[in-house]
């Protein structure tokens, strides 16, 4: 139901983000919501111990959210739990604070990406269900930068020419893949098999050398497009040989 003047959303899917102190009860909440994308609002008294908004301003598990406002900080009315609450744990706990920095740091203020919410949503089940946490990173950060309009086509190469599985291009932010005669060894990118491209193309992680080299294209494209600040969830993950 909406109220006039204030942009009430009620019953919107969400997921939580990242919570910080705001005033001294409050608590500013980034939601990631199917029908508006990211979300910052204002949770009213949630440092109070008895706020019943508290206990569910938890990450990872879908929330039905009702917020109000035109400003760029809304209020966040009521929180409800969804379908299917789930647990990550260890090394897919960690993964999901990386999707949710990812997000954070490259996903736009309320720029609905749809396709991309449901497919954040898949990707926490399978980490739930402790399925390959590497292969499920690469094809969430590979499937983010597409929504968002940043990747570039796996199938064809700069010249708009099919790729050739047993070639070896260069792959550089913003132009694609490349011959090796390109010049684009002077250039930020990444060297890897034809057969790779086509293998993340096809969303076919089985081969050792497509995970390897996928996981250097991905850290190229991510470096690219996120600047000189770090993530700070990136070092735990490679600590942990997930990255």
């Amino acid at each position: 139901m909406a109220t006039s003047g204030i942009n009430r959303q009620d019953n919107q899917p969400v997921f939580v983000l990242h919570t910080y102190p705001f005033k001294e009860t409050s608590l500013v909440v980034e939601l990631f919501s199917r029908d508006f994308g990211r979300v910052a609002a204002v949770a009213k008294g949630a440092r109070r111990p008895r706020s019943a908004m508290r206990g569910m301003l938890q990450s990872f598990q879908p929330l039905e959210a009702a917020w109000s406002g035109k400003n760029e900080l809304r209020n966040l009315h009521s929180l409800e739990w969804g379908e299917g609450l789930l647990l990550l744990q260890g090394q897919a706990l960690m993964c999901g604070f990386y999707m949710n920095e990812l997000l954070l740091r490259l996903l736009p203020r309320e720029d609905a990406h749809e396709a991309l919410f449901d497919y954040y949503s898949q990707t926490l089940r399978a980490l739930a269900k402790s399925q390959d946490s590497a292969i499920t990173l690469r094809r969430f950060e590979l499937k983010m930068l597409q929504e968002m309009g940043y990747a570039m086509p796996l199938d064809r190469d700069e010249a708009g020419d099919p790729i050739v599985p047993a070639r070896s291009y260069f792959y550089i932010p913003e132009r694609g893949a490349c011959s090796l005669q390109a010049g684009g060894r002077q250039q930020n990118g990444v060297q890897l098999s034809g057969k790779t491209l086509l293998e993340m193309a096809q969303d076919e992680y089985s081969d050792a050398q497509t995970q390897q080299q996928s996981k250097q294209l991905m850290r190229v494209l991510l470096g690219h497009y996120l600047g000189d600040k770090p993530l700070h969830t990136r070092q735990l993950l490679i600590d942990l040989q997930e990255l």
